[in-house]
């Protein structure tokens, strides 16, 4: 079996067609992911059943997801910790006339909200989707009662956090232990309860203007904001940490950072729903602020709680590089909609773009995880990604100007991390001693050129297969 093959084995769509419909529109948009698809597909037939696959109503969107959710659920199983880093992001159908869309944050702005959740292993290799929300946000008219409809609706659509997390839990086995990963939108008290009740763990950039207690210098003290209680703290320890590069961030950096540290019961909100909501929590508490920042760069300062253990300085720093591992769900984002441009499609309904969506989950995923497994394990042989044809033809055009005469061809394959850098170096990566690691824009690039060169490795190998025997 390919990968697709694998990856879609438990895809359960109601019928044995759908199911291989499904594999045929994977395999054939992961090898283009950034082309249009009637590019993508392999022919016109393909093309219809494309069309025809995310038109289908009997087609359920979360159906084509579960099948890859369950194969992510497999290889967190192997895991004894996995990082669930939740996230929400905006598909913008402004120019297109589509049905079924709501409103944006943006003014004017019209398309859906879609929020994720990704599972990658602690070392930071994205394992796969385990859950999505998909929904369109209704407009509130600025009329009489403007701020209370805006502030319930901000009440429903704060559950997206809850329920994605209560979701992942259910799926994964009990043996895996989980710490969910959140921006400053996921602090919310609800959220970090109910991390407690379930026995999971979380680090969360902190946001809300909280009341708390300071609870480890062995007396209970007074209670006092937050974001003033640990300003008070002596610097516990420095830490330097790597940063990736971003859209505004355009090479990584190096930061050191002055951490703080402290023990505290967070004071429960006002309003609360529930008894159990109206205790305090107790949470450990980090402030890591930039030391000496450049001063074309905005300083880093991040006031995160954790539920995890910190005893010491090196644990403290655990958790500030945990932290970092977030940016992936961002990552993930741009790659659906900058690498597999989910936000072009010519589609007109909503149900439709929520079926094409959970096909390109796959699809970026699988980019992600190429991107960073070659990294963190990068002596891994290039078989778990690809196909002899793939990293033989590969070697072939790498190697154009002394293959069969001072180069052969290898027996052994060469690693994963050697085959990534090749595919990138197709999509423009120069591979300098500044460039970096590839990211994941060479990478798709690379891979709709590979397509090429692999389907013209197999058509010369068809046409002098009986040379090549006879040699």
């Amino acid at each position: 079996m390919n990968w697709v093959q694998e990856e879609l084995k438990h895809a359960d769509l109601g019928d044995v067609r759908r199911n291989k419909r499904l594999i045929k529109i994977v395999e054939d948009l992961s090898e283009m992911p950034n082309a249009s698809v009637t590019k993508a597909v392999r022919d016109n037939a393909a093309m219809q059943g494309l069309y025809d696959f995310w038109a289908n109503r009997r087609i359920k969107a979360e159906d084509i997801l579960n099948a890859h959710t369950a194969s992510t659920v497999e290889r967190a199983s192997q895991q004894e910790r996995v990082l669930l880093i939740q996230d929400t992001t905006e598909l913008d159908y402004s120019n297109h006339n589509k049905q079924g869309i709501g409103y944006l944050s943006g003014k004017g702005q019209k398309g859906l909200k879609v929020h994720s959740t990704l599972c990658t292993s602690l070392s930071g290799v994205p394992l796969g989707l385990i859950e999505q929300k998909v929904w369109a946000r209704e407009q509130n008219r600025r009329t009489a009662g403007y701020k209370e409809r805006k502030r319930a609706r901000e009440d429903r659509e704060s559950q997206k956090w809850l329920e994605s997390l209560e979701s992942s839990q259910q799926k994964l086995p009990e043996t895996v232990k989980t710490i969910t990963v959140a921006d400053r939108e996921a602090d919310i008290y609800r959220f970090l309860i109910q991390h407690q009740q379930l026995g999971a763990d979380f680090i969360i950039r902190s946001y809300q203007k909280r009341n708390s207690i300071l609870t480890d210098t062995g007396e209970n003290g007074s209670i006092e904001p937050l974001s003033e209680l640990i300003r008070k703290q002596p610097i516990w320890a420095l830490a330097t940490l790597t940063l990736q590069r971003t859209p505004k961030r355009k090479q990584p950096r190096q930061v050191e950072l002055a951490i703080r540290h402290a023990t505290v019961e967070l004071q429960p909100p006002q309003q609360t729903s529930t008894p159990e909501e109206n205790q305090p929590l107790k949470v450990q508490v980090i402030l890591a602020e930039e030391i000496n920042p450049p001063e074309t760069e905005t300083p880093v300062s991040w006031l995160l709680l954790t539920s995890l253990e910190i005893n010491d300085p090196n644990q403290a720093e655990e958790c500030l590089k945990i932290y970092t591992k977030r940016w992936l769900i961002e990552r993930y984002h741009y790659t659906l909609k900058s690498g597999c441009n989910i936000e072009r499609l010519q589609l007109k309904r909503s149900d439709r773009i929520h079926r094409a969506l959970a096909t390109y989950s796959i699809v970026a995923w699988r980019l992600l995880w190429l991107t960073y497994t070659s990294r963190e394990n990068p002596n891994q042989p290039a078989t778990v990604a690809f196909t002899s044809e793939e990293w033989r033809s590969l070697y072939c055009v790498i190697h154009k100007d002394t293959i069969g005469k001072t180069t052969p061809i290898p027996d052994k394959p060469p690693s994963i991390h050697q085959c990534i850098k090749w595919i990138a170096s197709l999509g423009g990566h120069l591979g300098r001693k500044g460039d970096g690691e590839p990211g994941v824009k060479t990478l798709w690039l690379g891979l709709e050129r590979l397509k090429d060169i692999t389907l013209t490795w197999i058509m010369t190998l068809e046409l002098f297969r009986e040379e090549i025997l006879a040699l």
